[in-house]
């Protein structure tokens, strides 16, 4: 059944009422508004007004009532499809709203009431006998009498890329996932990114997405950048990742349906569980790992002036660090609900992650501004990998489900 009219224009005052409630939080946080590309009115008067924490509170819990009235609503004259995941949408994203600005207020959560509350997903808890099985994977890969860690990181300095062509290994891996994007799904002709390199960041990429399909593209050079991230950061930020999601979000709801709470995006929401889902989960529907090695050994490898030879026990190395990723989300739970101290963290990091030191810092820094939010990059890519290949068992049936899920919204719980 169609969406009555009554409910079709309460919903797009919602969307309203929340595009103006995320640019007021935003007022409070500076991380939570990502990017925005609606009415500039909206944002200057946002600025302007400068609406108190408990003036915004009040804004969501209007709307979220809203949002009950038109369910109770629905249950007489059920929603269309699409109008029903808009709705159930807009209120996992107005309850993560209340959830922030619960902690901005000086609400203290666990690590996992936070991930559940802002993201709608908890992450399974590993013990560290479980990464030490898959360390001494890599003990036998790379023999030694240094410590494990040691021999990754005296290995893996054989593989930085030198600054100078730091841009055209970029550029070459962005080239390369757009190229295998568009031989599945169109995007905009006017659609582009543009790649910058920045230092002084907790992070090692980051995609602004500007509107009007356009993006920039920093790369942190605080660290070396090894040989493997080209493909990881160019598929992940550009194509397929967060700009192609962004540029279809535009395309296919703001533009095409006229929801304008997709020209906003809010990150401590469960938008960004898929959003980063997809990013990750991307890079290797992008590159199947013979393509992958393939096209780093006979491309990147010699852009980079490095010897591919090296390339299959370097991407053996890789696929094994890897398995690895969820000790990212025990370390920053123990971390941050105080059962491990900075020092403990920090030899975790080293010895179970196996990070270099430097990186290790750097990865405590993120876990002190950006909280559960990690959860996001490995979680988010196994439910959106698990979710997409259900969806069928080809690359073709793949791509399609992974082109719906970008551009169509759906609430991380779902994907279960």
């Amino acid at each position: 059944m169609k969406l009555p009219a009554a409910a079709s224009d309460s919903l797009d005052l919602i969307a309203e009422r929340y595009v103006r409630l995320v640019l007021a939080t935003g007022q409070h946080d500076t991380y939570y508004v990502d990017a925005y590309y609606g009415p500039v009115e909206w944002q200057q008067q946002a600025a302007s007004e400068q609406l108190s924490m408990a003036s915004i509170a009040e804004g969501v819990r209007q709307a979220l009532q809203l949002l009950n009235e038109i369910e109770a609503e629905a249950e007489a004259a059920p929603l269309e499809q699409a109008s029903a995941l808009r709705a159930a949408s807009l209120r996992k994203q107005l309850q993560s709203m209340q959830t922030r600005l619960a902690m901005l207020g000086g609400l203290r959560l666990s690590f996992e009431e936070e991930s559940a509350q802002l993201y709608d997903a908890v992450s399974p808890r590993h013990e560290r006998d479980w990464y030490a099985s898959l360390v001494a994977q890599i003990d036998t890969l790379l023999p030694g009498s240094d410590s494990v860690s040691a021999r990754v990181q005296a290995f893996r300095s054989q593989f930085v890329i030198a600054p100078e062509r730091l841009h055209d290994v970029m550029t070459a891996a962005m080239d390369a996932g757009r190229k295998r994007t568009l031989e599945h799904f169109a995007l905009p002709a006017e659609e582009a990114c543009l790649l910058e390199f920045v230092t002084g960041k907790s992070w090692s990429g980051y995609n602004w997405y500007k509107g009007n399909y356009q993006s920039v593209i920093q790369i942190n050079t605080d660290l070396p950048i090894y040989i493997d991230r080209a493909v990881d950061l160019g598929c992940h930020e550009a194509y397929p990742g967060h700009h192609v999601y962004n540029v279809l979000l535009e395309r296919e709801l703001v533009r095409g349906r006229g929801w304008l709470e997709y020209s906003v995006y809010p990150l401590f929401s469960p938008q960004s569980l898929i959003a980063e889902g997809t990013a990750n989960y991307g890079i290797e529907l992008c590159f199947s790992a013979e393509e992958r090695l393939q096209f780093e050994q006979q491309v990147l490898f010699p852009l980079a002036g490095l010897d591919p030879a090296l390339a299959p026990q370097y991407a053996h190395l890789n696929r094994l660090l890897a398995m690895l990723a969820y000790a990212d989300n025990d370390i920053a739970r123990q971390y941050l609900d105080g059962s491990l101290d900075r020092a403990g963290a920090l030899e975790w990091l080293a010895e179970a992650r196996l990070y270099p030191i430097e990186k290790a810092a750097q990865r405590l820094q993120f876990y002190d501004e950006m909280g559960a939010y990690v959860i996001n990059y490995n979680l988010g890519q196994d439910m959106v990998k698990a979710y997409i290949e259900r969806q069928g068992a080809t690359r073709q049936a793949q791509w399609a489900a992974f082109r719906e899920l970008m551009s169509f919204p759906r609430v991380p719980s779902a994907l279960r």
